[in-house]
């Protein structure tokens, strides 16, 4: 007779998870995924350009027609610059780590000579007081200093890369020497030409380099005091520079003796967009209200026209930004590529953080543009090429090596000459899932 199995016990049920914890497990998976930094530097440096080609064409409009110009002025010499850094990005982004290092000195010793002729009588040019330009011809012109923040990123990485991998910085003297003399020839002679802005930035990225080489607390403090009594001189010595300082808090245009008139309209600005803003191309401040409507305080306007929610969704692409690089920086295992990456990353985040802090009235106004958002060719072409910099060191992860090689089309070869006896080849997708499950790095999904 027939014997019935008996039945097998079923397994508990589980409850559903709670919506909010479920999101953030899927969350958490997606932002663990070897493609995450590639996505977030490519798309995140995409939308600020765009949305700053956007801003730069509306907050720009007015100041084209006072100075009887096109309306379209400004918005076309940005989008040209636009399309030459996306061919430099696209070019970083499928250069070699080691072509990357070979350029390094070549642009190091093109951004010194530029910045010398700077200086040159009938060959420097000067702009609201800071002689830092280059004409170009015709209304072109070039700011040399902004190609010495790539020249220093490169050259600083592969000058620390090469002393780690002869086991030398861990001596004071080969981690100073010679990346804070050569970083301090390009600050006296940005601050020959009186731009202590960009000279802020190259600082930063100085320290940025030095904190990722591993410098010691007692030297990081040294080098660090060393450049806040400089500053201090500077500022002390300078009367434009001392009314920047007094205008923070301010709230009239005229406090006191000082002249505060663009500090407290980018307020202004900030204060009448409100939730969602006026509108596109609503703005009242950039009629001739807010001094550098469209370059160092675009964001002024774009709270103005776009409101908080527009002043947030550029906040947040700068943190992905930012945290991406961080990313990238952090899990690679090629000393240069770790350099360079955490050079760019301080360098576009400390620009943001002072452009933005200085419309906020919480910096001192000290003439950077926002990166990859403000007007300015000269400024936006090295930070694309930075961008293609970052982009490049994400492709090359080994996890995200793999995974892209998996997105190649997946053909299977031809069969053989021998009719149909013959055996189809195993298709491609297979050695490459089997070659990513090998390249995966511990903790990486």
């Amino acid at each position: 007779m027939y014997k019935r199995q008996p039945k097998r016990p079923t397994a508990p049920r589980i409850p559903p998870q709670n919506g909010v914890l479920a999101f953030y497990h899927r969350a958490r998976r997606g932002w663990d995924r070897p493609l995450t930094a590639y996505y977030l530097i490519f798309g995140g440096s995409l939308l600020i350009t765009v949305l700053g080609l956007v801003m730069v064409y509306s907050a720009s409009q007015i100041t084209a027609l006072q100075m009887s110009l096109p309306g379209s002025y400004f918005f076309r010499k940005q989008l040209l610059a636009a399309v030459i850094g996306a061919g430099l990005l696209f070019a970083a982004s499928r250069m070699p780590v080691k072509l990357h290092r070979a350029l390094a000195y070549p642009i190091l010793a093109g951004a010194v000579f530029l910045m010398v002729l700077v200086q040159v009588p009938g060959i420097g040019v000067s702009v609201n007081g800071n002689q830092n330009w280059i004409a170009v011809g015709g209304s072109f012109q070039i700011q040399p200093s902004e190609f010495g923040k790539l020249a220093l990123v490169l050259w600083g990485a592969d000058l620390l890369a090469r002393k780690q991998d002869k086991r030398l910085l861990t001596q004071w003297k080969h981690m100073l020497v010679p990346l804070v003399p050569a970083a301090f020839m390009l600050l006296g002679l940005i601050m020959i030409g009186g731009d202590m802005g960009t000279a802020i930035i190259l600082t930063a990225i100085l320290f940025g380099l030095l904190w990722l080489a591993g410098a010691p607390t007692r030297l990081f403090a040294g080098v660090l005091s060393v450049a806040a009594v400089l500053g201090l001189i500077l500022i002390r010595t300078s009367p434009n520079r001392m009314a920047r300082l007094q205008c923070l808090g301010a709230t009239e245009p005229q406090s006191g003796p000082v002249d505060c008139w663009q500090a407290v309209h980018g307020i202004y600005a900030l204060a009448s967009g409100g939730i969602f803003g006026s509108g596109l191309g609503a703005s009242v401040e950039k009629w001739g209200q807010l001094p550098e409507a469209h370059t160092d305080f675009i964001f002024a306007v774009t709270g103005e026209e776009l409101g908080l929610a527009g002043t947030l969704s550029v906040l947040a692409l700068f943190a992905a930004l930012g945290y991406a690089g961080i990313r990238v920086a952090g899990r690679t295992e090629d000393p240069f590529v770790r350099y360079a990456a955490g050079g760019v990353t301080t360098w576009i985040t400390a620009q943001a953080v002072i452009n933005i802090g200085a419309v906020l009235g919480l910096l001192p106004i000290a003439g950077v543009p926002l990166p990859l958002f403000s007007y300015g060719g000269s400024a936006l072409l090295p930070t694309m090429f930075a961008i293609g910099l970052l982009i490049a060191f994400a492709r090359d992860e080994p996890a995200a090596r793999a995974a892209l090689a998996m997105r190649q089309p997946r053909f299977g070869r031809k069969r053989g000459a021998g009719g149909t006896g013959s055996k189809r080849s195993p298709r491609r997708w297979n050695t490459m899932r089997r070659r990513a499950s090998a390249a995966r790095t511990s903790g990486e999904r």
